[in-house]
């Protein structure tokens, strides 16, 4: 089963951006789709964006414009570009497969948008 570790998160400034990272052990991170997904306290990890096997990328509207999904085969390694960054950014993030495995979470990384 995939194993994810999650990183780059912080504390911005509404407007300022970030840049997640995600190393995925997963032998087949090439062939599989993979998404980012984020929790705010008593709700479920939600996708926000997904990048396929064929590197086509999708966003939520909350996202959609602001935030830059890529991946590097080489690495086993996702990325999440995020510009723009407001306070209803604010969550943990994740990064699993798309549709994600249950109970196969990472840490995620916490990102928080306050002045």
């Amino acid at each position: 089963q995939a194993q994810f570790v999650e990183s780059g998160g912080g504390l911005v400034q509404p407007g300022g951006s970030l840049s997640l990272s995600c190393s995925v052990s997963d032998t087949m991170f090439a062939t599989n789709d993979w998404g980012w997904y984020r929790q705010t306290p008593t709700k479920y990890p939600m996708l926000i964006a997904t990048i396929t096997h064929t590197g086509s990328t999708k966003y939520a509207d909350a996202v959609e414009g602001r935030f830059t999904v890529s991946r590097d085969n080489a690495m086993n390694t996702l990325y999440l570009q995020m510009d723009s960054l407001q306070p209803e950014d604010t969550a943990v993030y994740y990064c699993n497969k798309e549709p994600p495995i249950l109970g196969g979470w990472g840490q995620g990384t916490r990102v928080t948008v306050s002045s």
